[in-house]
C-alpha cells in the first residue's frame, strides 16, 4: 500500500492492492489449515469433519473445499492448481518488485473485472472524457487526437 497508494491517475495501484489482499486471505487460510492437518494426523488436535475433508481432499489430489472457497476460481486437480497459484503470486510479486508490468496476465486475476475497470478509469481520466461515455471496446479513443 506504501509503494503503491492510491492514486486517481494510476487505477492499477488499486487494482494490485485488492489482488494483494485476496491472495493473503488465501495463503494464510493455507497456511494455518495445513499446519492443523499436520497436528490432527500426529494425534496434536482432534480431527475434526472439516480437517477430515481437507486431508481426504489432499490424498485425492482435490483442491479443499476450504481453499477453493476463498481462492481463484480453478478446475484444476490441487498439483496443477498449486503450480498455477504459484505462478500467480510469482506474477503479483513481480508487479509489486519491478512497477506495472508491459502486459497483463489476466487469467491470473483474482477479479479480472476490475482489472478492466482500472484501465478504464486510467483512459478516461488521462483523456478527461466521463468512465461511462467509453463503450468496451474504447471506441471514444477515435475520436481523440493521440
Amino acid at each position: 500500500m506504501e509503494k503503491y497508494p492510491t492514486l486517481y491517475n494510476e487505477s492499477m495501484n488499486t487494482v494490485l492492492a485488492q489482488e494483494v489482499i485476496r491472495y493473503n486471505k488465501l495463503l494464510n487460510i493455507m497456511a494455518k489449515m495445513l499446519k492443523d492437518v499436520q497436528k490432527a494426523l500426529r494425534g496434536e488436535v482432534v480431527m475434526s469433519e472439516e480437517l477430515d475433508k481437507m486431508a481426504t481432499s489432499l490424498f485425492n489430489n482435490q483442491v479443499p473445499d476450504i481453499f477453493s472457497g476463498v481462492g481463484f476460481l480453478s478446475l484444476k486437480p490441487l498439483s496443477s492448481w498449486i503450480i498455477d497459484l504459484n505462478q500467480r503470486i510469482k506474477f503479483i510479486s513481480k508487479w509489486i518488485s519491478d512497477s506495472n508490468p508491459p502486459a497483463y496476465w489476466l487469467s491470473g486475476f483474482f477479479f479480472p473485472q476490475a482489472f478492466f475497470t482500472g484501465a478504464r478509469q486510467n483512459f478516461a481520466r488521462k483523456h478527461i472524457v466521463a468512465i461511462d461515455e467509453l463503450d468496451m471496446d474504447f471506441k471514444i479513443y477515435d475520436e481523440i487526437d493521440p
